[in-house]
């Protein structure tokens, strides 16, 4: 195994072509320099300089040497400083997962700022996954970290080996069809009252499903669905065409339709949003980058989007 800190020096030597001057560059003596040279020669069992006069010139094989030694320490350069920027969380290959509503807001704030605040060294790549999804992929290995959600009566299982931290919480609307004129009274936000009514709900099998069966089953009664989607702007269509109430998350809601009213049920849901990673990465640099940047979006989004609903 070479030496590479001798490496350096007979390479030094090569570039300025006194030991006098590679020691001057490295902070050492000359003698220091030339007993490291020799030390070289004698480990590798080849003659790498030669005395010409009063100088040290390199042989054949101490000039080939050292040429490979500018590559190999240009190399170990290069090295160092992806290195140091891997501790700071400025480079690496990442992919990252979110559920639709989140990944069109904070999840594209976030690619946003690291883009524009120089952090584009960064690799990232990204996809759409409902949090089921998202986690068995982040189990796997297929994603690094994941943007999910939980609803406030519908606990989230987390697979062994994965962990999350709460970024925020935005409410659950009841949406309904307005009616009568601007004198007409408010609708009710009590969920009971809607017993009767039809009801549009996302597709089955989502957890999104299971929290409006939840609301409904704590209020009394069983959903009498009319309309299946998991696309919420789909679902405030259909409540704006008359066709039943719907629970919308804040996040889905893109615009409101004419004719649709947002009113908070009085047995208020809320839906908390989570980054979650694997466990032994949760102290990677770069994991760790992203995640605050993605945690000061989600700060900055949920809080304008409180303002509007104001």
């Amino acid at each position: 195994m070479i030496d590479v800190r001798k490496l350096r020096m007979l390479s030094a030597l090569e570039r300025l072509g006194t030991i006098a001057a590679v020691a001057e560059e490295l902070s050492l003596t000359a003698p220091g320099v030339s007993m490291q040279l020799s030390a070289l020669e004698r480990e590798l069992g080849m003659q790498l300089t030669e005395r010409q006069g009063r100088r040290v010139a390199l042989t054949a094989a101490g000039r080939a040497l050292a040429a490979h030694g500018h590559e190999i320490l240009d190399r170990i350069t290069l090295a160092e400083l992806e290195l140091d920027a891997l501790r700071s969380g400025t480079v690496g290959r990442y992919t990252l997962c979110a559920f639709p509503s989140a990944a069109r807001t904070i999840l594209a704030d976030a690619c946003r700022r690291l883009i524009t605040e120089g952090d584009s060294a960064l690799d990232l790549r990204v996809r759409t996954d409902e949090p089921d999804e998202a986690l068995a992929a982040l189990h796997t290995g297929a994603v690094d970290l994941a943007l999910i959600h939980a609803y406030s009566n519908v606990p989230r299982e987390l697979p062994r080996g994965v962990t999350t931290r709460t970024i925020g919480r935005e409410p659950v609307w009841l949406a309904v069809r307005r009616s009568g004129g601007p004198d007409a009274a408010p609708p009710s936000t009590r969920l009971e009252d809607y017993a009767a009514h039809p009801w549009v709900v996302p597709a089955a099998g989502y957890t999104c499903a299971d929290m409006v069966e939840r609301a409904c089953g704590l209020a009394g009664f069983r959903p009498r669905v009319v309309a299946e989607s998991l696309d919420f702007g789909v679902q405030l269509e259909m409540v704006a065409a008359g066709m039943g109430v719907a629970l919308v998350p804040d996040l889905t809601v893109d615009r409101v339709p004419d004719g649709v009213e947002l009113v908070r049920p009085d047995a208020a849901i809320e839906r908390s949003i989570a980054i979650a990673v694997r466990a032994p990465s949760a102290a990677e640099p770069g994991i760790r980058r992203i995640a605050a940047v993605i945690e000061d979006a989600a700060t900055d989004r949920l809080a304008e989007r409180a303002r509007l609903r104001r």
